[in-house]
């Protein structure tokens, strides 16, 4: 295989805040993997709350570029148990088994999503975000993009009141990301009012390791629960069947799309409702979540509606929150000039 990284800059439409951080621009990087003119593109997008810069990314895979070029790819699932010994980081690592699986796909001219047995023809649509910000610019967001489901940012002072403002202004519904800025009283205090408000869930209300915390949030809120933070490699997923009601799978943090069906596996099996999520990636990312449509309950891939300057072709989001496919093979995906 031919390796080739390239890093972008991401401008967002907003400011985009959480709890615990603000930014107005998303660092990501691109692997092109090529074979047989054919090229598989991966993402991975920068994190300062995990340690991962565009610097560091790029080291992990150069410093193991002369044994990916002479690797012998025949699916991505032998490439990433491969890669996996190498001691890369989960970002590193998803970046090049996302390239993988489109490559592969390509190769094979099928979309992934048929190579996995399933089908488009049901799959649940995607929610867009609004990030914390003052509530009147909350309810500007919410009205410049009519949405059939808004996540709203929460870990302020005032988290029902916003709730309780931006339903003044739409039916829609509205699912609860508190990024583990409440405790679990607090979660269970607000439950009922926010259900009251049409909100179907909450994710991760707790700091990710307050297993104490979630246990009582799990036996005493009215409102289902979803982990994050809480869930982030293959081996979280049955700690978390303990404390949550479905667990919400980010590919940079697994490690890629052959993790994440394990986790998907798993946690089906183990009763969990399964989400999909996304980091702000660009469509080189959202593509890749796009295939694995058809196997969740709920997904959050909203990152090229967040931005002004996306990079790719590939899977595309229409203005009701349907899906067009590419006919494509692997994610579909097309890289910008």
């Amino acid at each position: 295989m031919q390796l080739k990284l390239s890093t972008h800059t991401l401008q967002l439409k907003h400011t985009f805040t959480i709890s615990r951080e603000s930014h107005v621009t998303q660092d990501t990087l691109i692997v092109h993997l090529s074979d047989q003119n054919k090229t598989g593109y991966g993402e991975a997008t920068s994190n300062p709350y995990y340690g991962h810069t565009m610097a560091s990314l790029k080291a992990e895979i150069e410093a193991i570029r002369p044994d990916i070029e002479i690797f012998n790819f025949t699916e991505p699932t032998q490439f990433h148990a491969w890669l996996s010994k190498k001691k890369l980081s989960s970002f590193a690592l998803c970046a090049l088994d996302l390239a993988a699986h489109d490559l592969y796909g390509k190769l094979k001219n099928k979309p992934l999503y048929e190579l996995w047995g399933t089908s488009i023809d049901s799959y649940p649509l995607t929610n867009y975000t609004i990030g914390i910000d003052t509530i009147e610019k909350m309810v500007q967001k919410m009205k410049e993009k009519p949405w059939p489901i808004y996540k709203i940012k929460l870990g302020t002072r005032e988290d029902v009141d916003i709730v309780r403002e931006l339903r003044r202004f739409s039916t829609a519904v509205f699912r609860i990301d508190a990024n583990g800025a409440w405790t679990a009283s607090q979660t269970i205090a607000m439950a009922p009012t926010l259900r009251e408000l049409g909100v179907e869930f909450i994710e991760q209300p707790l700091k990710a390791d307050d297993w104490a915390g979630m246990e009582k949030v799990a036996h005493h809120s009215v409102l289902p629960i979803i982990a994050d933070e809480s869930c982030l490699v293959e081996a979280d997923v049955d700690h978390c069947a303990l404390h949550f009601n479905g667990i919400n799978i980010k590919l940079t943090k697994c490690g890629g799309l052959t993790p994440a069906l394990r986790m998907i596996k798993r946690g089906k099996e183990l009763g969990l409702k399964i989400m999909v999520g996304c980091m702000t990636e660009s469509t080189v990312g959202i593509s890749a979540i796009g295939q694995l449509l058809p196997q969740l309950d709920y997904v959050d891939m909203d990152g090229p509606l967040l931005i002004t300057n996306d990079i790719a072709r590939g899977i595309e989001i229409l203005d009701d929150a349907r899906i067009v496919f590419p006919t494509l093979g692997g994610s579909g995906i097309t890289l910008l000039s």
